[in-house]
């Protein structure tokens, strides 16, 4: 399987391409590198940028599975903000190829890859760099985010383990999957006006109100 991992970013998008063979074998590096965009340009043409170049790496690798890193929110709301549009446009890109995305968060990624979901961003360099057999740490330290990503992929999605690992965590997320997080058993949950709401119907006119 070739897997994409992708950490979002607006300044540096970092990617990583790897081939990973199944439980047993260890995941091979086949690319990897970054998507810089300056601050001098506007905005509209950094996330232009992004998805032309990132576009361009999955033409060339055409990977089964992409594995994305979650975003988590940032002190600065404008930079935050300006991330997660870059993200927005990662997701679009490996989408509009038919690439399963499958997310991930920072602790995640940590776990699989280092057994440490607080581990520092050194070990999870070294291990990215053992995992894959490089002769050196890659940089930027956003391509091997990226790498981490894609191994944590090849470690987790394909096993058992990937139920656990790709919930969605945010609300709009649950809502829209299947199973626990369906429309129904969240309606359930919440009850009343917002529970018809949640599955589309509209709140019955309360009678005390008249």
């Amino acid at each position: 399987m070739i897997i994409l991992g992708v950490d979002p970013g607006i300044a540096i998008v970092g990617w990583g391409v790897i081939d990973y063979g199944g439980i047993g074998t260890k995941p091979k590096p086949i690319d990897f590198g970054a998507i810089t965009t300056p601050s001098t340009m506007k905005t509209e043409d950094r996330l232009c940028e992004v998805w032309r170049e990132l576009n361009a790496v999955i033409s060339a690798y055409r990977p089964q599975a992409a594995s994305v890193e979650e975003l988590f929110f940032n002190t600065n709301q404008k930079t935050g903000i300006i991330v997660a549009e870059a993200r927005g446009v990662i997701l679009l890109a490996c989408r509009s190829h038919g690439i399963p995305i499958y997310e991930y968060t920072p602790l995640q990624i940590k776990s699989a890859v280092t057994g440490y979901g607080r581990a520092e961003k050194k070990q999870v360099i070294e291990m990215v760099t053992m995992f894959l057999g490089l002769h050196e740490p890659p940089k930027p330290d956003d391509t091997a985010d990226a790498l981490a990503a894609a191994i944590c992929h090849a470690h987790t999605g394909t096993s058992r383990m990937a139920e656990y690992f790709n919930k969605p965590t945010t609300m709009a997320g649950k809502i829209g999957q299947e199973g626990k997080g369906s429309r129904s058993v969240w309606a359930s949950k919440v009850g009343g006006k917002n529970a018809e709401r949640l599955l589309g119907a509209k709140p019955k006119k309360d009678t005390a109100d008249e």
